[in-house]
């Protein structure tokens, strides 16, 4: 996937590194990503939930620890005892451009991947409690899954990942019109075809796949 182009026929799962909701979803969209990824292409784009003023503090939204009690009653996400200590201690700023970034680095490099680097990024964070402002995190997950772990540290450093990023978020928000996440849509040339996301069986997502599969075919 380039700069400002999304594959031609593809779902696409819109979501934020640093959304916990995303991660409540996160087994469930690599399970129907593995059972469909044959017929029909998958990516992962950032849409960019804590930038800005609102690249904050963990401290600065009180409410997360009863969001991830709930994310983990209706998902069975598991949030790491890492990540928990970094929740109490409050001071680890969340920046979705730098995870957007850090996304942005490893799908360029292997873009059919797209929804694993996802999975991997949140589990580095919600499962151990790693910044994802961190060049060496991202770079540890490039090393450890085959890619070129330098070019991931030039991308990062050099600006090339963050302008992807930023073609991400202006994407997901203005092309596709999404404002929360996790959002999956089947986009089909300039039709974008909204699917159940979070709480979803994958029974469900199937179907829905394969009626527009059979309409747009």
């Amino acid at each position: 996937m380039n700069r400002t182009d999304l594959p031609a026929r593809a779902v696409v799962y819109v979501m934020d590194a640093y959304c916990g909701w995303c991660w409540g979803f996160s087994r469930r969209m690599r399970e129907f990503e593995v059972a469909n990824r044959h017929r029909v292409a998958f990516t992962a784009i950032s849409g960019g939930l804590f930038v800005g003023a609102r690249a904050a503090s963990l401290a600065s939204y009180p409410h997360i620890p009863a969001a991830n009690e709930r994310i983990s009653q209706l998902t069975g996400a598991v949030f790491g005892e890492p990540y928990q200590a970094l929740v109490r201690q409050g001071r680890m700023v969340m920046d979705s451009s730098d995870a957007g970034a850090a996304l942005a680095a490893l799908r360029a490099q292997a873009p059919e991947r797209a929804v694993h680097w996802a999975h991997e990024l949140q589990a580095a964070f919600y499962g151990r409690g790693l910044s994802l402002s961190e060049p060496e995190t991202i770079a540890a997950i490039a090393k450890e899954n085959g890619l070129d772990d330098a070019l991931v540290r030039r991308q990062l450093a050099d600006g090339t990942a963050r302008g992807l990023a930023e073609a991400d978020f202006d994407r997901a928000q203005r092309r596709l019109g999404v404002s929360s996440y996790p959002t999956l849509l089947f986009v089909d040339g300039g039709e974008a075809h909204p699917l159940p996301a979070t709480g979803t069986p994958l029974a469900v997502l199937n179907q829905r796949l394969d009626d527009l599969l059979g309409e747009t075919s």
